[in-house]
């Protein structure tokens, strides 16, 4: 048996049309072909394409790994072909706008399609996921010649685009970068320099890259004040705009990585290559952010989806494995030993699976929802409060959701025992494509610091009262309800603990802010299993009133006090360390480690 995955359609639904009513999309401006029948059609044709195209490439593409020679970048077999069914399929260009050749589709449909994609093939997925970014960054930031010559191309998927921001030297501290960009007149500049760990920056998927780069002008203030951002393509364009000669920009070699071994993870050179300005003198990190961010949030639904593939993995494995007997005695006594899902120990390792990531889909797919709104409402100010909850739950997404994408792999790996540890079952596998959504686009640590130290006090707590605001309303209309009690209470309490940790990381940090970076992980696992218990309470509250007798509800209501029960209870740990402070963690001197 190796890796399982079927589309999760129903709790898709579930979340899309019955939590979130996802119908609200069609009356935004620009968004009324996506009703509710044409989401569903999409979703349910983008899972057949990653069942059937992307699954069964996933495992011989780990094996083989991306080819390097000479400058030359080869993908594993299949994946020009999966890539041309992609692309026929549409599936590029989703969410840019018509004026581009695009779809101008909702966001949210395709970060659905993106946890499918991940599902299936997260080394795949990774070519189009920065390829989205770069556009979204030319069409929100370039300059209207530089959308006509760029975008058709890759909202169709003959081009594919990059973001090249870290130097062998520096990494997060952007700071520091050493690229170069000399004017050379009538809008060009010559860009030198190098950048590692640039995902996709060379392969044979498309005839054309498109690396926006940061670098730095000769007139740049130090520091991240001093950053520019400019498009240069692999291949200069011709005349008639399609691509021309080689631009000065060369792969010196591919990493031989822990994991995603299908992605190729490039050491770029740019000598003297030719680029374009986007956006202003020294303020490219600020047009950057269009795509970290929209990345982050993408590497969130990386751990989704791979918690999901690992989930199912591990329960039809446990299904079919025969070990010993239940504690209380033969459950299939006709047979020579019951299947291991009939131990306590193996129903906890599935049900941590699934619980974590169905209250993960509603979060995510709500965060979807208020991106969407955040670009498209009539309304300024309903477009400032969705954007302002975009921004905090961003690195929430992010590390939470693959902090427990890693750990649902890994109890993958401890269901199947020791065929977990080989290679032939593909759990393996997840656990080391798991291991990089922790640490690319942002580390964890960096993305709990951002929450403590850029979301946290923004606007005065602002961006905070998106989240507890609703939340504590519906917690406070909710609490006596007798059929929901046992679930709403003790995310009430949690979340009451949450505010009060809230308040004492903000205070604390005023003073010294090594007060708030010694709890920021903390506060930030805590956030995220108070957030999920936030969406586990509407979504029990939603499944008692339909249920009906129907298994779906019956087991939405289980799944919500198990992880009331067995998951939400780890805030109670989380909270104490808060509170501990920053003593222990800084008391060491640097010469004691």
């Amino acid at each position: 048996m190796v890796q399982t995955y079927s589309a999760p359609l129903r709790d898709m639904r579930f979340v899309l049309n019955e939590l979130l009513d996802v119908g609200e999309l069609a009356t935004l401006p620009g968004y009324e072909d996506a009703t509710p029948d044409v989401i569903d059609a999409m979703i349910e044709e983008g899972a057949k394409l990653c069942e059937n195209t992307l699954l069964p490439l996933n495992r011989p593409a780990d094996e083989e790994g991306c080819h390097y020679e000479n400058g030359v970048v080869r993908t594993p077999q299949g994946y020009k072909e999966a890539y041309k069914t992609f692309v026929d399929a549409g599936w590029t260009g989703v969410t840019m706008s018509p004026d581009y050749g695009g779809k101008g589709l909702p966001q949210l449909i395709s970060m659905v399609f993106d946890e499918m994609v991940c599902s299936t093939n997260l080394a795949f997925g990774v070519y189009p996921l920065l390829s989205n970014g770069a556009a979204a960054v030319i069409e929100l930031h370039a300059t209207e010649a530089l959308k006509q010559a760029y975008l058709p191309n890759l909202g169709d998927g003959t081009w594919s685009g990059t973001m090249c921001l870290t130097e062998p030297h520096c990494g997060t501290d952007l700071g520091l970068i050493r690229t170069k960009a000399v004017p050379k007149g009538e809008g060009r500049y010559a860009l030198s320099g190098t950048k590692i760990f640039i995902s996709a920056g060379e392969h044979d998927l498309t005839e054309n890259i498109v690396h926006l780069v940061l670098a730095k002008l000769p007139d740049a203030p130090a520091g991240v004040r001093g950053i520019s951002l400019f498009l240069v393509p692999k291949r200069r364009l011709k005349d008639d705009g399609t691509a021309g000669p080689a631009n000065g920009v060369s792969c010196g070699s591919i990493e031989e990585k822990m994991g995603i071994h299908g992605s190729a993870t490039c050491v770029m050179h740019f000598d003297e290559a030719e680029g374009y300005l986007i956006g202003a003198p020294h303020k490219g990190l600020r047009c950057m952010f269009t795509m970290m961010n929209g990345a982050r949030l993408g590497v969130g639904f990386q751990g989704l989806g791979l918690g999901e593939t690992a989930y199912q993995s591990a329960t039809a494995y446990a299904k079919d494995r025969r070990q010993g007997r239940g504690l209380k005695g033969a459950e299939e006594p006709e047979a020579a030993a019951d299947p291991i899902i009939v131990h306590p120990d193996v129903r906890r390792m599935l049900l941590t699976q699934r619980a974590i990531n169905e209250g993960a889909r509603a979060l995510a797919y709500w965060t979807a929802l208020q991106l969407d709104i955040s670009r498209s409402h009539e309304d300024a100010s309903v477009r400032e409060d969705a954007d302002e909850l975009v921004q905090l739950m961003t690195p929430i997404i992010k590390a939470f959701f693959t902090d427990y994408g890693f750990e649902a792999t890994n109890l993958a790996v401890q269901v199947h025992g020791g065929h977990g540890y080989i290679r032939e079952h593909g759990m393996e596998q997840l656990v080391r494509d798991a291991r990089i959504s922790q640490i690319y686009e942002g580390a964890n640590g960096i993305q709990a610091l951002d929450l403590v130290g850029r979301k946290m006090p923004q606007r005065a707590g602002r961006y905070l009262r998106h989240f507890f605001h609703p939340a504590v309303a519906f917690v406070e209309e909710n609490k006596d309800d007798p059929e929901l009690a046992d679930i709403v209470g003790p995310v009430g309490k949690a979340l009451g603990k949450l505010q009060t940790a809230t308040l004492v990381i903000a205070q604390r940090g005023l003073g010294d802010p090594e007060e708030a970076g010694a709890a920021a992980s903390d506060y930030l696992r805590m956030f995220g299993l108070v957030a999920v218990g936030y969406m586990w309470c509407q979504m029990a509250k939603l499944a008692r009133d339909k249920r009906n007798g129907e298994a779906f509800y019956d087991t939405k209501l289980k799944t919500a006090r198990f992880y009331v029960q067995k998951i939400l209870p780890d805030t109670a740990g989380l909270f104490l360390k808060i509170m501990a402070g920053k003593g222990t963690v800084m008391a060491h001197g640097a010469e004691e480690f």
